[in-house]
């Protein structure tokens, strides 16, 4: 599979001139116009490194790379209008691997990619050959950790987000555990939330509606009223 690079910018000239650059190199490319449409792509997988505007329109590309590095260690390059040295730092400090500011020479684009991409190659392949193929089962599901994907035992697939799937695999490692919302967020967003933050009773729900035999009616992931939630379910490491 040649490797794949997310364009998050919400000028489509700057995009149409990146994909040609990059495809000319034999790079796969998808575009975003904005976090929304990028994270319904990341949430798709394969997205090897991503190119990001701090100006996304009504959007923050801050806190959107925050929101990515939060869940995942995909490289981040930031393209961005805003030469401004605390933009740079802060983004550095965020986890970005790269800043490039705009106007930027192509070529220069071209090269960084590279740049970024072999210095994470080794990491890659080395946590490819080492990770321990996880597979946990309950109730007639069989969540693989390590292709992360969700299937029935007659091998159905179940299309989880990447929300999803990371809330699940916390629910399935710590069963028959009651957690609080307060360490569910901290598991999944560390320190990055707020306390009347309800993102996580969305998700809950989202997840419910496609594990649960009877959504409304859920036995595997309970509430414990006052308190949290339940993974009630029992669950063997297959």
């Amino acid at each position: 599979m040649p490797t794949e690079i997310l364009v998050v910018d919400d000028d489509p000239e700057i995009r149409h001139l990146l994909r040609v650059s990059l495809e000319r190199e034999n790079y796969a490319v998808s575009e975003a116009k904005d976090a929304s449409t990028a994270r319904s792509r990341l949430d798709r997988g394969g997205i090897d490194l991503i190119t990001l505007d701090l100006a996304l329109g009504a959007d923050d590309g801050l806190t959107f790379a925050r929101e990515i590095r939060a869940h995942s260690d995909v490289p981040i390059i930031m393209l961005t209008g805003k030469g401004d040295a605390i933009d740079r730092v802060v983004g550095l400090e965020l986890g970005a691997d790269d800043y490039i500011c705009k106007p930027f020479n192509l070529r220069e684009v071209v090269a960084r990619v590279r740049a970024v991409l072999r210095r994470h190659e080794p990491a890659r392949r080395t946590a490819a050959k080492s990770a321990p193929h996880e597979r946990f089962g309950f109730n007639g599901w069989i969540l693989d950790i390590t292709s992360r994907e969700l299937t029935t035992e007659a091998c159905v697939n179940c299309e989880l987000t990447t929300g999803e799937f990371n809330l699940l695999e916390l629910f399935v490692r710590r069963s028959q555990r009651v957690l609080t919302r307060d360490e569910i967020m901290d598991l999944l967003k560390g320190h990055d939330w707020s306390p009347i933050d309800r993102s996580i009773d969305a998700l809950i729900v989202r997840l419910r509606k496609k594990i649960e035999p009877e959504a409304a009616k859920p036995t595997h992931i309970k509430t414990v009223r006052g308190v949290g939630y339940v993974f009630a379910t029992d669950v063997r490491r297959q």
